[in-house]
Formats: C-alpha cells, structure tokens, sequence
C-alpha cells in the first residue's frame, strides 16, 4: 500500500465511523449578505449564480426527496450505509432562524445518518443558530461540522476579491463553533492571482494555530459572466501555472498541523460557462501530480509544523 503524505479525509471517515461515509448535498434556494447588500453587493469576484452547488438535484425538489435519491445513486454505485447530509450551495445560515430550523430538522429524520455538514460564511455565524445545531446533535447523536469560506487569510486579497468580510470574522465565527465542540472546516483558495506563496503558508500557520479540524482545496476557476471571467478576459489576471499551484499545495501541507484533516487538494468548477479550470486537465490528474510531488521531494503534511507554542525560547527552557 502506498504510504499516505497527508491526512485524507476518506481515511478519517472511515477510522472515525468504522466504515466508509458518504455526503448527500442538499441544494436550497437562497443568497448570501455579500449579494443583497448586508455586507456588500455583486458576491465573490468568482461566484457564479449557483453558488457552489452546481452537482446538486434541483433546489426545487424537498430536502428529504434530495436526499432519498442521492441515497439511492450512492448505494446503487458504491453500496453505501452511511452518510452526511452536506447543506453545501449557498450560505446555508443566511436564513431567519425558523427556516433554518425547519430545514435542519426535515433533513434528520432520513434514515442512516452519521452527521450534518453546513456550508456557510464566517460572516453568518451567530450563537443562536449554533445553540440549536447543539440541541440537535444532543438529540440525535449526530457529529456536526461547519463549512466555513474563508479562501485566504491574506485581508488585502479578501478585499480585492469583494468577499465582505475580513480574517477576523473568520477568528471569531471557528471561536464560536469550537465553543460548542463542533468540528470546522475551512474553505482555501492557494492560487488566488493576488496571493503568493508565502499566503499558502501562512494560510497553513493561521488554520494550524486556530486548530481547524478539516481543510478543503480549490483551485481556482474562472466563470464567463463573473466579474473574474471579465477581468481574465480582459486580460488583466494572470492564472498561475500548474507547476506553481502544485508548489503552493505541497508548501502549504508542509507547515499544516499533521492532525488537520484534507478533505479535498483541487477543486472542479461547473461544466457550462468554463473559461478556466485545472489548466485544461482533470482534476484528479492535478491531484495525482500534487501526490507525485509529495513523493519526489520526500515531504508530508506537517514537516515544517514546528512554529507554534514560543517556537523563539524553546533553546532557553
């Protein structure tokens, strides 16, 4: 068996449930503050109008409908028993909290969950929908994390990327969630045209120092009709090679706490309106070169973890 370089995240379902588990998403009609005006108008340079749940059913459809027919497709193909049920397009809190709750509670009635996942914005946590997912999982014994988007920790580029919110909404949202002992997730983007390198590290530093639980890795891509899609169309972003993304991603597990799990090393954008995506190459082949890099340098996820805890003294003690 070939040795594993970092924490993956099927591995860790599968020490964690006894066997493999498998996210049903659930697709819901809505918005997020940095579209209607509460935080800021137009959304994320990259977001196109699906949000991130361009693979999920029709948000027409009930949740429970949603989620019965995706356990059907994923017991059909991998025989699947176990699953989560991931509230993945949109900003999953930005609702009053009633719909939140109904929407909560029609999803844990279907049957062979081990979990919740919810997607949502650092700038849409709040303790009241946090003191519920708390009674919920009191009730039904269910592990329940929460997905947050941050995609850099560098504030000038949130900034530029007119994400509306900045890294301390961020600090204090993974504080709250880890007050109530849920998991966090958080949501990067290493090749970002106005980050470089040394973000991707101090990405990893601020994750490790925080005590994230799970990390997901997109790269970036490029919708025709987003402010983004423009810019690159104009020519005035530059996509950074694969070579350097690759780079980036094996830097960045370098200095990431070894007990942080990867869910994901790239991600994939929707079929229709691609401009940019994974340098013309399938995802997974970006992630098998990321892999192969791992090896051919000889690193693994947290060999440069020794920054933490007055890294400066310890010669001293």
């Amino acid at each position: 068996m070939k040795e594993a370089r970092y924490n993956q995240y099927s591995e860790h379902l599968v020490k964690k449930f006894g066997e493999k588990v498998y996210k049903l998403p659930v697709n819901l009609p809505g918005t997020c503050p940095n579209r209607d005006g509460r935080s800021g108008v137009g959304g994320c340079v990259f977001c196109d109008e699906k949000g991130s749940g361009f693979d999920c059913l029709p948000e027409t459809l009930s949740i429970k409908r949603q989620l019965e027919e995706n356990k059907v497709f994923f017991r059909k193909r991998f025989n699947a028993q176990k699953y989560i049920v991931y509230f993945q397009a949109f900003t999953n809190t930005y609702l009053p909290l009633d719909r939140f709750r109904a929407n909560i509670l029609e999803a844990v009635e279907v049957d062979d969950l081990v979990g919740i996942s919810v997607s949502t914005r650092p700038d849409c946590v709040n303790d009241h929908y946090l003191d519920f997912l708390q009674g919920v999982r009191e009730d039904k014994k269910l592990d329940i994390n929460i997905e947050l988007g941050l995609q850099t920790v560098n504030y000038h580029t949130l900034s530029r990327i007119n994400r509306g919110h900045s890294l301390a909404e961020f600090i204090d949202a993974v504080l709250r969630i880890k007050k109530r002992g849920f998991e966090t997730c958080a949501h990067l983007i290493l090749n970002l045209p106005w980050d470089d390198s040394s973000d991707a590290v101090e990405n990893a530093k601020i994750l490790s120092a925080l005590g994230i639980e799970y990390v997901k890795l997109h790269s970036l891509y490029v919708v025709r009709g987003t402010p983004l899609g423009d810019m690159y169309q104009r020519g005035e972003i530059e996509i950074t090679t694969l070579d350097d993304y690759v780079a980036r991603v094996v830097e960045f597990l370098e200095y990431l706490d070894p007990g942080i799990v990867v869910q994901r090393l790239v991600g994939k954008g929707p079929r229709a309106q691609l401009l940019f995506s994974n340098w013309g190459i399938s995802w997974w082949l970006v992630k098998q070169r990321i892999e192969d890099c791992l090896v051919r340098l000889d690193t693994f996820q947290g060999k440069k973890f020794d920054y933490l805890n007055g890294s400066a003294v310890r010669g001293l003690l």
